[in-house]
């Protein structure tokens, strides 16, 4: 997976773009247009942390693939957000 790191501010937002669901390595992606994936963090309503996940971009997303690549990622960030609340919910 290769990733362009667009910004970070510690303890408050990461943010990178990448080629979602490039998955043929026969493919050359670098013509096409990235999507963002950013996360930030803020106070949450009663305490702890609230993270927001978004991933933007996907209309620039070649047609052949968006649908696709839009349902991998839909997919893939859902098991991620689990994987993370088990991380934080268990010390």
């Amino acid at each position: 997976m290769e990733m362009q790191i667009e910004r970070i501010e510690p303890e408050r937002y990461f943010s990178y773009r990448w080629h979602p669901y490039a998955i043929d390595p026969a493919v050359d992606y670098s013509s096409e247009r990235t999507t963002l994936v950013e996360f930030r963090l803020s106070e949450a309503d009663g305490g702890g942390t609230l993270l927001t996940i978004i991933e933007s971009g996907f209309d620039q997303i070649p047609l052949a693939r968006r649908a696709e690549a839009f349902r991998m990622n839909d997919g893939g960030w859902t098991q991620q957000a689990q994987n993370i609340e088990r991380h934080v919910s268990h010390p």
